[in-house]
């Protein structure tokens, strides 16, 4: 059965009880047994526990890093080589051109 996530799990309690769902009225909690009774809501198909957005961590079927890695992604990979060569030629070449300047300017003055 299904644990839900909502930034407003007061209104999704009530539209779920809209719905025919028996909700925090203390329905038997035959799968979600964890869930707490004031989230849990009871329906003649299954059941459900709503948790708001800060209670994530108390959740059971998902782990917050799972949210996390889904919602904000790391991006651990390196650029490939040819980047790296790029980025080191770019630079080579620039302080080289600044050199250059330099110099010419010396000669001028």
């Amino acid at each position: 059965m299904p644990e839900q996530i909502t930034k407003y799990p007061d209104v999704t309690l009530k539209v779920l009880e809209g719905a025919g769902a028996v909700c925090g009225k203390g329905a038997e909690q035959k799968i979600l047994k964890q869930c707490p009774a004031a989230r849990f809501c009871a329906l003649p198909t299954g059941e459900i526990c709503v948790y708001g957005i800060d209670e994530i961590p108390h959740m059971t079927q998902i782990k917050a890093q799972e949210i996390a890695a889904v919602v904000a992604p790391r991006s651990d990979a390196m650029p490939p080589l040819s980047a790296w060569w790029m980025g080191a030629i770019l630079l080579v070449a620039g302080l080289l051109a600044g050199f250059m300047l330099g110099k010419i300017k010396r000669k001028r003055l």
